[in-house]
């Protein structure tokens, strides 16, 4: 299929990877790019420590994407998480030399507090060659235009429907995708949330998607690095069996872990975010959960669209399975 997403990224297929942190690794994204989307690598890609040092952060994420080069000569990126104060971000000005210097293709730029847009970095990495995928963790219409008007080149709508990272608003990818694609001038738009057959990977387009946005969906492949109890916990799953609870900054969506249940029930009785911030660990208890499979002691998350997923698949069926509908 010929597209804008398809064109702007020269990649075969409008599908794009989610950067799903620790369960990201090169021969992952590699898999991804090969197959004809856009492999991301997330956080901690191909990691199993943290490093505080973000120059360490910054030269192991260097060598994942010498990995990654190593394994395709497809297009693939890299996340970028900023912080809208940048006197107080150690962490992107590191990420952001690499991937230039790198000469990676495009990056997932995280838009985290009310979407955090700064155009004197977009403006950086237009310079450089690199195309922008912007998705605000809350998409909202004026975000959107900040983003598109700063240089973004596809708008990423993310519905409550995801896992992982989730928006602060309750509005579903049916509702957020079609809001974020009447509000684009230009830039084509990726829909997130929820997508893991034809089905849904159909709907997202008529919604007005140029392309989709997947993450769970590719956790129940041969490729992904997620620890086997976490597959089998995916393929097992119905949407009812998830736990969703507040956490800062906005929710997570878990398996039914013994950790999760203990959070959402201290959601559910007022406690407060820092206690449960506390607890939930943040990517490290993530890690915990998606690598090492401690469901119990760490947390995993999965999207909505889990009741789709029934067995493992190589990246290359799953991702021709979600684009069958496009032969029909």
């Amino acid at each position: 299929m010929s597209n804008r997403i398809v064109s702007l990224l020269n990649i075969e297929k409008p599908f794009i990877q989610a950067p799903m942190s620790w369960v990201t690794n090169a021969e992952f994204v590699a898999a991804v790019s090969n197959a004809g989307g856009l492999g991301v690598l997330g956080p901690n890609a191909g990691q199993t420590t943290l490093t505080t040092s973000p120059e360490e952060t910054a030269e192991r994420m260097r060598q994942e994407i010498r990995k990654t080069k190593a394994l395709t000569n497809k297009p693939f990126g890299v996340n970028l998480a900023p912080n809208a104060d940048q006197a107080k971000d150690p962490w992107t000005r590191p990420i952001l030399n690499v991937i230039k210097e790198e000469g990676v293709h495009a990056v997932v730029w995280m838009g985290m507090g009310e979407g955090t847009v700064l155009p004197e970095i977009f403006a950086e990495l237009k310079q450089a060659g690199i195309k922008i995928l912007y998705r605000a963790i809350t998409p909202t219409v004026q975000n959107t235009r900040q983003a598109e008007e700063a240089g973004a080149d596809i708008i990423v709508a993310t519905g409550f429907d995801e896992g992982g990272l989730m928006p602060e608003r309750a509005i579903g990818t049916f509702a957020i995708v079609p809001m974020i694609a009447d509000a684009v001038r230009q830039a084509p738009v990726l829909a997130a949330g929820g997508i893991a057959d034809a089905r849904t990977a159909k709907a997202a387009f008529a919604l007005g998607a140029e392309g989709i946005f997947v993450g769970t969906a590719l956790l129940a492949t041969h490729e992904n690095p997620a620890h086997p109890k976490v597959k089998q916990a995916l393929i097992d799953s119905q949407p009812t069996d998830l736990l969703l609870f507040r956490a800062p900054p906005s929710f997570v969506r878990s398996t039914a872990g013994k950790l999760a249940k203990e959070l959402a029930e201290k959601s559910l009785n007022g406690a407060d975010d820092a206690e449960i911030s506390q607890r939930l660990a943040g990517l490290s208890g993530f890690g915990t959960g998606m690598m090492q499979g401690d469901l119990d002691s760490g947390w995993g998350s999965f999207g909505l669209g889990v009741g789709h997923i029934h067995r493992i698949k190589s990246v290359a069926e799953a991702m021709a399975d979600m684009l069958s509908w496009q032969n029909t």
